[in-house]
């Protein structure tokens, strides 16, 4: 969604859902009704859109959000408008309007076949969406759990950034494949796929180097070459 809205030149905004759990989360999202406390302030969706009528907008585990959110989306979705408690109409347009979320995540780990999968989780979200809220998307699309080739692939891209980062330093980390590999696997949920892979780097590697690097070897720069041994990473410091 990120990369979309990068692409297209356009506002990104991304909304956690699980924080809509409750009914009186709603008027966040489009204002209180008239004479209740803060009204005259508008929603959080509402005012957004207003500020930026062009926005890739990402509604993350949708599944958690109020059933009365559904509503509201579904009058977004037939009419690209919203309506918010104070009667202003916002125009969503220029909106592109994606949803994530984990219904069939469960049932899909535990088939042995990839058809089988489709299926299941087809029959999850039919389970949990109404017919009228899944005939207005657009497209449904599943996302096939990452092996380790593509995870290795977003390690390197992870640590191509902390390269960048350690540019002014003048110090540069060479990974090898098994530690790699490591970093992927540590970073990698069935559930929440590759989220985590930037967090475990930063834990396991950028960590390791901040004490060398400001009073050890690598004070004036230097190579740092990440293997993997006997269950570790392993570090090998050399300075200029």
């Amino acid at each position: 969604a990120t990369q979309l809205a990068e692409t297209m030149h356009v506002h990104f905004e991304r909304l956690d859902m699980s924080e809509y759990m409750e009914p009186h989360t709603v008027s966040r999202l489009v204002g209180a009704p008239p004479g209740y406390v803060g009204y005259e302030q508008g929603g959080l969706l509402t005012e957004m859109i207003k500020k930026h009528p062009h926005t890739v907008l990402l509604l993350d585990e949708i599944e958690k959000a109020h059933p009365d959110i559904m509503n509201i989306l579904l009058q977004v979705m037939d009419g690209a408008k919203l309506t918010d408690n104070n009667g202003v109409v916002s125009d969503f347009k220029n909106v592109v309007l994606i949803m994530t979320s984990n219904i069939g995540t469960k049932e899909a780990n535990v088939m042995g076949f990839e058809k089988d999968n489709s299926a299941k989780t087809d029959k999850a979200l039919a389970a949990f969406f109404s017919p009228e809220f899944r005939n207005r998307l657009s497209a449904t699309i599943e996302f096939k759990p990452l092996d380790l080739e593509s995870l290795v692939k977003i390690v390197d891209t992870e640590l191509t950034k902390l390269n960048r980062l350690l540019e002014k330093k003048n110090v540069t980390v060479k990974v090898g494949k098994k530690a790699k590999e490591y970093l992927a696997k540590e970073g990698y949920d069935e559930r929440y796929g590759a989220r985590h892979i930037a967090r475990v780097i930063d834990e396991k590697v950028k960590e390791a180097l901040t004490d060398e690097i400001l009073f050890g070897a690598l004070k004036e720069g230097g190579t740092v070459k990440v293997g993997f041994k006997e269950g570790k990473l392993r570090f090998d410091f050399k300075g200029k």
